[in-house]
Protein backbone atom coordinates (compact mmCIF):
# COMPACT_ATOMS: atom_id res chain seq x y z
CA UNK A 1 0.00 0.00 0.00
CA UNK A 2 1.63 3.60 -0.65
CA UNK A 3 2.17 6.09 1.72
CA UNK A 4 0.93 9.07 1.57
CA UNK A 5 2.09 12.80 3.24
CA UNK A 6 -0.87 14.87 3.66
CA UNK A 7 -0.07 18.37 3.03
CA UNK A 8 3.84 17.92 4.22
CA UNK A 9 5.34 21.74 4.22
CA UNK A 10 8.60 20.50 3.08
CA UNK A 11 9.04 19.02 -0.53
CA UNK A 12 11.40 17.09 -2.79
CA UNK A 13 12.77 18.85 -5.50
CA UNK A 14 14.12 16.27 -8.46
CA UNK A 15 16.34 19.00 -10.10
CA UNK A 16 17.97 18.27 -12.73
CA UNK A 17 19.32 15.27 -13.66
CA UNK A 18 23.30 15.06 -13.82
CA UNK A 19 26.19 13.10 -13.50
CA UNK A 20 28.28 13.06 -10.96
CA UNK A 21 31.41 14.00 -13.47
CA UNK A 22 28.82 16.79 -15.20
CA UNK A 23 28.53 18.38 -12.59
CA UNK A 24 30.40 21.05 -11.89
CA UNK A 25 30.45 21.68 -15.75
CA UNK A 26 26.88 21.93 -15.68
CA UNK A 27 26.84 24.31 -12.79
CA UNK A 28 29.61 26.68 -14.66
CA UNK A 29 27.15 26.37 -17.82
CA UNK A 30 24.26 27.17 -15.86
CA UNK A 31 26.20 30.01 -13.58
CA UNK A 32 27.81 31.67 -17.17
CA UNK A 33 23.85 31.83 -18.37
CA UNK A 34 22.66 33.33 -15.22
CA UNK A 35 25.57 36.04 -15.11
CA UNK A 36 25.36 36.75 -18.69
CA UNK A 37 21.42 37.38 -18.68
CA UNK A 38 21.61 39.88 -15.10
CA UNK A 39 24.77 41.78 -17.00
CA UNK A 40 23.03 42.08 -20.38
CA UNK A 41 19.38 42.76 -18.97
CA UNK A 42 20.47 45.02 -16.59
CA UNK A 43 22.90 47.06 -18.84
CA UNK A 44 20.42 47.98 -21.70
CA UNK A 45 18.26 48.62 -18.94
CA UNK A 46 20.60 51.40 -17.43
CA UNK A 47 21.59 52.51 -20.91
CA UNK A 48 17.79 53.11 -21.96
CA UNK A 49 16.75 54.78 -18.47
CA UNK A 50 19.60 56.96 -18.41
CA UNK A 51 20.14 58.39 -22.11
CA UNK A 52 17.45 61.06 -22.68
CA UNK A 53 17.80 60.46 -26.64
CA UNK A 54 16.35 57.19 -25.65
CA UNK A 55 13.59 58.45 -23.65
CA UNK A 56 10.90 56.83 -26.52
CA UNK A 57 7.96 55.25 -26.07
CA UNK A 58 9.55 52.02 -28.37
CA UNK A 59 12.23 52.16 -25.49
CA UNK A 60 10.81 53.00 -22.66
CA UNK A 61 7.94 49.82 -23.20
CA UNK A 62 10.82 48.13 -23.83
CA UNK A 63 12.46 48.41 -20.57
CA UNK A 64 9.66 46.21 -19.55
CA UNK A 65 11.27 43.04 -21.14
CA UNK A 66 14.79 43.09 -19.04
CA UNK A 67 12.73 43.83 -16.43
CA UNK A 68 10.74 40.68 -16.32
CA UNK A 69 13.83 39.02 -17.93
CA UNK A 70 15.28 39.82 -14.35
CA UNK A 71 13.07 38.94 -12.16
CA UNK A 72 11.92 35.75 -14.22
CA UNK A 73 15.75 34.28 -13.68
CA UNK A 74 16.53 35.39 -10.04
CA UNK A 75 14.43 33.55 -8.42
CA UNK A 76 14.44 30.21 -10.44
CA UNK A 77 18.18 30.07 -12.14
CA UNK A 78 19.98 30.59 -8.27
CA UNK A 79 17.62 27.99 -6.78
CA UNK A 80 18.90 25.21 -9.81
CA UNK A 81 22.43 25.95 -9.32
CA UNK A 82 21.98 24.84 -5.51
CA UNK A 83 20.42 21.81 -6.69
CA UNK A 84 22.96 21.01 -8.87
CA UNK A 85 25.98 21.09 -6.33
CA UNK A 86 23.66 18.46 -3.83
CA UNK A 87 22.89 14.96 -3.85
CA UNK A 88 19.01 14.15 -5.64
CA UNK A 89 18.14 13.08 -1.78
CA UNK A 90 19.15 16.40 -0.27
CA UNK A 91 17.27 18.60 -3.13
CA UNK A 92 14.19 19.71 -0.19
CA UNK A 93 12.12 22.88 -1.30
CA UNK A 94 9.44 24.60 1.20
CA UNK A 95 6.13 24.38 0.10
CA UNK A 96 6.02 28.14 0.27
CA UNK A 97 9.39 28.77 -1.67
CA UNK A 98 7.91 26.36 -4.11
CA UNK A 99 4.41 28.16 -4.67
CA UNK A 100 6.60 31.80 -5.13
CA UNK A 101 8.80 30.03 -7.36
CA UNK A 102 5.82 28.40 -9.87
CA UNK A 103 3.72 32.18 -9.86
CA UNK A 104 7.42 33.84 -11.01
CA UNK A 105 7.80 31.35 -13.59
CA UNK A 106 4.77 31.63 -15.15
CA UNK A 107 4.00 35.51 -14.32
CA UNK A 108 7.34 35.73 -16.69
CA UNK A 109 6.31 33.44 -19.25
CA UNK A 110 2.93 35.62 -19.55
CA UNK A 111 4.47 38.74 -19.68
CA UNK A 112 6.91 38.10 -22.02
CA UNK A 113 3.69 37.53 -24.58
CA UNK A 114 1.73 40.53 -22.96
CA UNK A 115 4.83 43.05 -23.26
CA UNK A 116 5.21 42.02 -26.75
CA UNK A 117 1.64 42.68 -27.89
CA UNK A 118 2.08 46.02 -26.47
CA UNK A 119 5.33 46.48 -28.43
CA UNK A 120 3.47 45.53 -31.29
CA UNK A 121 0.83 48.03 -30.81
CA UNK A 122 3.41 50.83 -30.51
CA UNK A 123 5.00 49.70 -33.79
CA UNK A 124 1.37 49.46 -36.02
CA UNK A 125 0.81 53.65 -34.26
CA UNK A 126 4.37 54.48 -35.17
CA UNK A 127 4.06 53.16 -38.84
CA UNK A 128 0.48 53.46 -39.82
CA UNK A 129 -0.35 56.69 -38.13
CA UNK A 130 3.36 58.75 -38.24
CA UNK A 131 1.52 62.20 -37.91
CA UNK A 132 -0.16 60.98 -34.60
CA UNK A 133 2.41 58.84 -32.95
CA UNK A 134 3.46 61.79 -30.25
CA UNK A 135 -0.54 62.15 -29.18
CA UNK A 136 -1.42 58.94 -29.18
CA UNK A 137 2.23 57.52 -27.61
CA UNK A 138 2.26 59.39 -24.61
CA UNK A 139 3.98 58.83 -21.58
CA UNK A 140 0.51 58.00 -19.92
CA UNK A 141 -0.55 55.94 -22.84
CA UNK A 142 3.17 54.12 -22.03
CA UNK A 143 2.88 53.43 -18.35
CA UNK A 144 -1.16 52.40 -18.92
CA UNK A 145 0.05 49.50 -21.18
CA UNK A 146 2.71 48.79 -19.46
CA UNK A 147 0.31 48.45 -16.00
CA UNK A 148 -2.25 46.18 -18.63
CA UNK A 149 0.46 44.03 -19.76
CA UNK A 150 1.86 43.43 -16.17
CA UNK A 151 -1.81 43.35 -14.70
CA UNK A 152 -3.20 40.73 -16.72
CA UNK A 153 -0.54 38.14 -16.53
CA UNK A 154 -0.64 38.86 -12.47
CA UNK A 155 -4.33 38.37 -12.49
CA UNK A 156 -4.17 35.55 -14.62
CA UNK A 157 -1.82 33.80 -12.89
CA UNK A 158 -3.24 34.19 -9.33
CA UNK A 159 -5.79 32.88 -10.32
CA UNK A 160 -4.02 29.79 -11.57
CA UNK A 161 -2.03 29.62 -8.67
CA UNK A 162 -4.94 29.94 -6.08
CA UNK A 163 -7.13 26.89 -8.02
CA UNK A 164 -3.68 24.61 -7.18
CA UNK A 165 -3.50 26.51 -3.54
CA UNK A 166 -7.41 25.18 -2.46
CA UNK A 167 -6.29 21.54 -3.13
CA UNK A 168 -4.91 19.33 -0.43
CA UNK A 169 -1.26 17.18 -0.85
CA UNK A 170 -0.79 13.89 -0.30
CA UNK A 171 2.21 13.53 -2.04
CA UNK A 172 5.61 15.53 -1.93
CA UNK A 173 7.86 14.90 -4.56
CA UNK A 174 7.77 17.38 -7.50
CA UNK A 175 9.32 15.59 -11.22
CA UNK A 176 10.79 18.45 -12.20
CA UNK A 177 13.95 20.94 -12.22
CA UNK A 178 12.16 23.60 -10.50
CA UNK A 179 8.45 24.49 -9.27
CA UNK A 180 5.60 24.89 -11.49
CA UNK A 181 1.90 25.13 -11.31
CA UNK A 182 1.52 21.71 -13.06
CA UNK A 183 4.00 20.13 -10.58
CA UNK A 184 2.21 21.77 -7.73
CA UNK A 185 -1.10 20.20 -8.29
CA UNK A 186 0.02 16.88 -9.00
CA UNK A 187 0.96 16.36 -5.89
CA UNK A 188 -2.97 16.51 -4.74
CA UNK A 189 -4.91 13.28 -4.77
CA UNK A 190 -7.88 15.20 -5.41
CA UNK A 191 -9.93 16.08 -8.65
CA UNK A 192 -7.92 18.48 -10.50
CA UNK A 193 -10.68 18.94 -13.24
CA UNK A 194 -10.74 22.21 -12.81
CA UNK A 195 -7.18 23.21 -12.66
CA UNK A 196 -6.58 21.31 -16.10
CA UNK A 197 -9.57 22.90 -17.73
CA UNK A 198 -8.51 26.37 -16.77
CA UNK A 199 -4.65 25.58 -17.48
CA UNK A 200 -6.06 25.02 -21.02
CA UNK A 201 -8.18 27.46 -21.40
CA UNK A 202 -5.48 29.99 -20.33
CA UNK A 203 -2.95 28.48 -22.67
CA UNK A 204 -5.14 28.66 -25.56
CA UNK A 205 -6.55 32.36 -24.56
CA UNK A 206 -2.59 33.28 -24.23
CA UNK A 207 -1.52 32.17 -27.32
CA UNK A 208 -4.20 33.07 -29.18
CA UNK A 209 -4.23 36.32 -28.16
CA UNK A 210 -0.71 36.98 -28.72
CA UNK A 211 -0.40 35.13 -32.35
CA UNK A 212 -3.43 37.11 -33.09
CA UNK A 213 -2.41 40.65 -32.10
CA UNK A 214 0.08 40.22 -33.68
CA UNK A 215 -0.37 38.78 -36.71
CA UNK A 216 -3.63 41.67 -37.24
CA UNK A 217 -0.75 44.15 -36.46
CA UNK A 218 1.81 43.00 -39.11
CA UNK A 219 -0.83 42.50 -41.57
CA UNK A 220 -1.91 45.99 -41.13
CA UNK A 221 1.72 47.62 -41.24
CA UNK A 222 2.49 45.15 -44.03
CA UNK A 223 -0.56 46.53 -46.24
CA UNK A 224 0.39 49.87 -45.33
CA UNK A 225 4.11 49.54 -46.88
CA UNK A 226 2.34 47.88 -49.77
CA UNK A 227 0.24 50.87 -50.37
CA UNK A 228 2.24 53.74 -50.12
CA UNK A 229 5.63 52.42 -51.78
CA UNK A 230 7.26 55.00 -49.64
CA UNK A 231 11.16 53.54 -49.35
CA UNK A 232 11.80 55.43 -46.27
CA UNK A 233 8.47 53.70 -44.75
CA UNK A 234 9.73 50.51 -45.57
CA UNK A 235 13.26 50.65 -44.61
CA UNK A 236 11.83 52.10 -41.06
CA UNK A 237 9.37 49.71 -40.71
CA UNK A 238 11.78 46.84 -41.92
CA UNK A 239 14.08 48.00 -38.90
CA UNK A 240 11.93 48.10 -35.85
CA UNK A 241 9.83 45.06 -37.20
CA UNK A 242 12.22 42.79 -37.42
CA UNK A 243 13.25 43.16 -33.96
CA UNK A 244 10.68 42.93 -32.82
CA UNK A 245 9.41 40.01 -34.41
CA UNK A 246 12.57 38.28 -33.47
CA UNK A 247 11.86 38.60 -29.90
CA UNK A 248 8.35 37.25 -30.14
CA UNK A 249 9.68 34.42 -32.59
CA UNK A 250 12.82 33.14 -30.12
CA UNK A 251 9.80 33.54 -27.21
CA UNK A 252 6.73 31.71 -29.11
CA UNK A 253 8.92 29.24 -30.84
CA UNK A 254 10.95 28.36 -26.89
CA UNK A 255 7.13 28.00 -25.50
CA UNK A 256 5.80 26.06 -28.14
CA UNK A 257 8.27 23.37 -28.08
CA UNK A 258 7.73 22.72 -23.62
CA UNK A 259 3.79 22.68 -25.12
CA UNK A 260 4.13 19.91 -28.01
CA UNK A 261 7.19 17.98 -25.29
CA UNK A 262 4.25 17.62 -22.35
CA UNK A 263 2.26 15.43 -24.96
CA UNK A 264 5.12 12.93 -25.29
CA UNK A 265 6.11 11.62 -21.77
CA UNK A 266 9.11 9.21 -23.31
CA UNK A 267 10.83 12.91 -23.83
CA UNK A 268 10.19 14.47 -20.54
CA UNK A 269 13.63 14.92 -20.40
CA UNK A 270 13.92 17.00 -22.99
CA UNK A 271 10.52 19.30 -22.06
CA UNK A 272 12.27 19.74 -18.64
CA UNK A 273 15.44 21.01 -20.22
CA UNK A 274 13.75 22.79 -22.81
CA UNK A 275 11.46 24.62 -19.86
CA UNK A 276 14.85 25.83 -18.36
CA UNK A 277 16.18 27.25 -22.07
CA UNK A 278 12.63 28.82 -22.31
CA UNK A 279 13.92 31.15 -19.69
CA UNK A 280 17.72 31.06 -20.56
CA UNK A 281 17.81 31.83 -24.18
CA UNK A 282 15.26 34.42 -24.85
CA UNK A 283 16.80 36.48 -21.42
CA UNK A 284 20.31 36.56 -23.36
CA UNK A 285 19.00 37.29 -26.63
CA UNK A 286 16.48 40.18 -25.97
CA UNK A 287 19.54 42.83 -25.24
CA UNK A 288 21.47 41.35 -27.67
CA UNK A 289 18.98 41.38 -30.25
CA UNK A 290 17.89 45.10 -29.63
CA UNK A 291 21.43 46.45 -28.85
CA UNK A 292 22.63 45.12 -32.70
CA UNK A 293 19.33 45.98 -34.48
CA UNK A 294 18.55 49.53 -33.00
CA UNK A 295 20.80 51.99 -34.72
CA UNK A 296 19.97 54.61 -31.59
CA UNK A 297 20.35 52.34 -29.21
CA UNK A 298 24.10 50.51 -30.76
CA UNK A 299 25.19 54.53 -31.16
CA UNK A 300 24.90 54.93 -27.33
CA UNK A 301 26.40 51.97 -26.62
CA UNK A 302 29.48 52.94 -28.71
CA UNK A 303 29.23 56.31 -27.22
CA UNK A 304 29.38 54.76 -23.48
CA UNK A 305 31.99 52.03 -24.44
CA UNK A 306 34.52 54.88 -26.09
CA UNK A 307 34.19 57.39 -23.31
CA UNK A 308 34.91 54.49 -20.65
CA UNK A 309 37.77 53.94 -22.80
CA UNK A 310 39.08 57.51 -23.33
CA UNK A 311 38.78 57.62 -19.50
CA UNK A 312 40.80 54.70 -18.72
CA UNK A 313 44.00 55.74 -21.39
CA UNK A 314 43.60 59.21 -19.87
CA UNK A 315 43.86 58.02 -16.20
CA UNK A 316 47.04 55.84 -17.21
Amino acid sequence: MENYTFNSIILQLEGLRVSEEATYPVFVFFLLFYVAIMVLNIGIFIVITTHRSLHEPMYMLFCNLPINDILGNSIMVPRLLMDILKSPSQRYISYVECVVQAFSTHTYGTTSHTILIIMAIDRYVAICNPLRYQTIMTNKTVITLSALAWGIALLFISILIGLTLRLSRCRTFISNPFCDNASLFKLSCEDVTINNLYGLIYTVLLFGSSMGSIAVTYIKITAVCLVTKSKMLNSRALKTCSTHLSLYLIMLISGLIIIVLHRFPAYSDYRKIASLLFHIIPSILNPIIYGVQSSEVRHVLIQVLSFKKRRAVKDV
